[in-house]
């Protein structure tokens, strides 16, 4: 096997059948010169086995070995052995044939970028197109890629971005304290493209599955936290110079806003009994104090926004709130948009 330039990263617990689709459609690269680590957390359903079956050299298996937690095992990505380029990807994802070409090109042409990145769409369980992803510009830096993300102008996934293994070890890799990495990524993703800037290619080289996702099962307590960790995060980023400062004061209402109105209506959709005795109001109230500690001296008031307060109103009486879960059962889709 020649010299790997490129280490795609794959971790992965009880894949079923998408790791066999995903895994193919790494092995089925046009470009040679890469190795698949596959760190298996203990899989149960026989997808340890299968990967083990298949005699391809370029796949390393690592198992664990004693059940992790999903921050754990993909803290593993740090401590394993890595060519100079690494790439992550979910286990229900997909890389097109083209997507390790694309990138190569992508590095030889744009050699001092420290984050790239190509277009892709998304998928359904089937594997059939829903849609494809914003549109991104071809070069950001970090003040530019944050704007991206607080106004809502850019997919931000775990899968599809490359990098060079030093610079994510360098950064301490995916940070494992955001409850099921939700936000984790995109704390990755800035950190990196603050070390020179990001590119993209303007082709379509990946799929990114839509379904019964992490952020669809997590329970509200920890999403509401793992939001928490990346507010404190912005905030902090705000000392990293002026024009990260500039952006945050300017679109973090933005951000607080449309995370207050979706997690609330996501809260007052649970049961109770499912809460963690958590409940719309006091999450409202501590959006306003997120939204303090952004943007000092700020006039927004979640509370006085209509989608919002009707939430508060129905999840405070038991009434309404009971009317509501019945008309939920009838009616799938959320009261905001």
């Amino acid at each position: 096997m020649q010299q790997a330039k490129y280490s795609i990263i794959l971790p992965v617990k009880n894949g079923g059948g998408y790791v066999k689709e995903c895994v193919n459609s790494i092995l089925n690269q046009t470009l040679a010169g890469f190795t698949l680590h596959v760190l298996d957390n203990c899989s149960t359903d026989g997808t340890g086995e299968w990967i083990q079956s298949l005699t391809d050299e370029r796949i390393i298996y690592l198992p664990s070995a004693t059940p992790l937690s999903i921050e754990q095992n993909w803290s593993r990505i740090k401590d394993i052995p890595k060519n100079e380029f690494i790439t992550l990807i979910g286990h229900d994802d997909i890389l097109l044939p083209h997507y390790l070409e694309t990138m190569d090109t992508l590095i030889a042409t744009y050699p001092g970028a420290s984050l790239y990145q190509t277009h892709f769409d998304y998928i359904d369980n089937a594997g059939g197109i829903i849609k494809a992803c914003k549109p991104m510009p071809e070069k950001e830096d970090g003040p530019a890629f944050v704007k991206s993300f607080l106004t809502g102008n850019v997919d931000i996934m775990g899968t599809g971005f490359m990098m060079r293994s030093k610079d994510y070890d360098a950064v301490g890799g995916i940070p494992p304290f955001y409850p099921n990495l939700l936000f984790a990524d995109l704390e990755l993703w800035v950190q990196l493209t603050a070390i020179q800037y990001k590119i993209t290619a303007a082709t379509t080289a990946f799929c990114y599955r839509l379904h019964q996702s992490t952020t669809k099962t997590t329970p509200d307590i920890k999403l509401q936290q793992a939001f928490e960790q990346c507010v404190f995060f912005l905030e902090k980023l705000k000392t990293k110079g002026e024009d990260y400062d500039k952006v945050i004061l300017k679109e973090g209402i933005l951000f607080i806003n449309h995370h207050c109105m979706s997690l609330s209506h996501r809260l007052l959709r649970t049961p109770l009994q499912n809460r963690d005795g958590l409940t719309v109001k006091t999450f409202v109230k501590k959006c306003k104090a997120y939204a303090d500690m952004l943007v000092p001296g700020n006039t927004y008031n979640p509370a006085r926004q209509f989608k919002i307060k009707l939430a508060v109103i129905v999840d405070s009486n038991i009434v309404f709130r009971k009317l509501f879960l019945g008309v939920k059962k009838i009616y799938a889709k959320p009261l905001y948009s």
